[in-house]
């Protein structure tokens, strides 16, 4: 029998942070709570928190994120910035490469789609 995932339902999330050599500037701290895996292993969906900080980004899978508090910056290889702040909606395709920064504390919520190689 399927149940609806409910965000609302506490979860520990693990504690994270970006590998040595991505990180760019701070020391940002991060908590993931992943809800939801599907049976085939290639949609995930949860609440990703992290403090200030820069680092590389390099997507592999295409990711839907909804920011419930903060501010970010992503920026890719060319220069172009993107901000988003609390209540903002985006997608980072699978492919995209450049830096995530976390201006101010953040929240968000993700759907992750990563297809099989």
């Amino acid at each position: 029998m399927s149940a609806i995932i409910d965000f609302r339902t506490p979860l520990a999330g693990e504690a994270s942070q970006p590998a040595a050599d991505r990180l760019v500037a701070g020391d940002p701290r991060q908590t993931i709570a992943n809800f939801f895996a599907d049976s085939t292993g290639q949609f995930f969906a949860g609440r990703w928190s992290s403090s200030p900080g820069k680092w590389r980004i390099r997507y592999t899978e295409n990711e839907f994120c909804c920011l419930s508090a903060g501010r970010v910056v992503l920026e890719n290889e060319q220069g172009r910035r993107w901000e988003f702040s609390a209540g903002d909606g985006f997608v980072v395709p699978a492919g995209f490469e450049g830096t995530w920064e976390v201006v101010e504390s953040c929240t968000k919520f993700y759907a992750i789609f990563e297809p099989r190689t």
